[in-house]
This record gives C-alpha cells, sequence and structure tokens, in this order.
C-alpha cells in the first residue's frame, strides 16, 4: 500500500489518535443510556466518531483515486506567534488586566499572517476587546481584572 495523499494520511491519523484517545479517557466516566446520557456518554460518542471519521480519511489517502499530494514543510515560527501570545494571556492575565492582555495577544499573533498591517490589527484589537468587555464582563458578570495591578481597577 503506497500513501498518495499524504495531507489526508496525517489529518485521518491525527483524528484517529485524538478520537481514540478521548473515546477511550471518557469510559472513565458513567455512560448512562440514550435517555438519561452520564457525562461520558458524549465524550465517548464523539470520541468513536471521529476515530471513524479518521479511518475513512486514512483509508481514501491509501485508494489510486486520491490525489498526489505531499506535507509542506511545516512553518514553526507561526505556530509560535499563535501559541506563545495565548500563553502569555493566561500567565499575565492577573497582573495586566484583560484589557491590556487582549490587546497584546491580538497585536502578537497578528504577526503569524501573511496579510499583517497595523490598521488591521488594531481595529481587530479594538472589536474583540469591546466584545470581552460587553460579553464576559457585563453581560456573564465574570470576575476579571480589567486594568494592570499598579493602575488599579
Amino acid at each position: 500500500m503506497k500513501i498518495r495523499n499524504h495531507k489526508d494520511f496525517w489529518a485521518g491519523a491525527m483524528f484517529l489518535a485524538f478520537g481514540a484517545f478521548f473515546a477511550g479517557y471518557a469510559t472513565r466516566y458513567k455512560f448512562g443510556t440514550a435517555a438519561n446520557m452520564g457525562p461520558g456518554y458524549f465524550p465517548v460518542a464523539l470520541g468513536t466518531i471521529l476515530a471513524v471519521l479518521g479511518i475513512a480519511i486514512v483509508v481514501s489517502s491509501l485508494s489510486a483515486n486520491a490525489a498526489d499530494e505531499k506535507v509542506d514543510k511545516f512553518p514553526w515560527p507561526v505556530l509560535l506567534l499563535i501559541l506563545g501570545p495565548t500563553a502569555l494571556f493566561g500567565l499575565l492575565l492577573q497582573t495586566l488586566g484583560l484589557i491590556v492582555c487582549l490587546l497584546m495577544l491580538v497585536a502578537i499573533s497578528s504577526y503569524a499572517s501573511h496579510e499583517f498591517n497595523w490598521r488591521s490589527t488594531l481595529l481587530n484589537a479594538m472589536v474583540l476587546t469591546v466584545l470581552s468587555l460587553t460579553i464576559f464582563v457585563w453581560a456573564l458578570k465574570l470576575q476579571f481584572p480589567l486594568w494592570p495591578v499598579f493602575i488599579g481597577n
């Protein structure tokens, strides 16, 4: 068997691995029935569906009719520009506050785009900050520090 479509093969393998892991891990919870679902019912069902989908994608990537595609080199700096600010957001939220952390998150992660420009980054940061304040602070009444500790709330 020859892998013709490497992109589909590895995507399917990833679906299969994640689905099997979560379905297997969720069996630790009470399963229940369809009429009275326990906490493990949905994760097991969803993980199983994801694993079956992964198997179907892997099999289709081995087909003679599959497009012959290779996997491109992975852009690690782009991944770090997305995950790094997200981790910083979580680490610095209590110290710098929600507004500064959101502005920092959007500004740094925007560099990951090939179409980066400051105008759209600032607009995006303002819209996301207003939406976050409206949804999480005003509507849901979640208690986040809004400003850095040295400024006060």
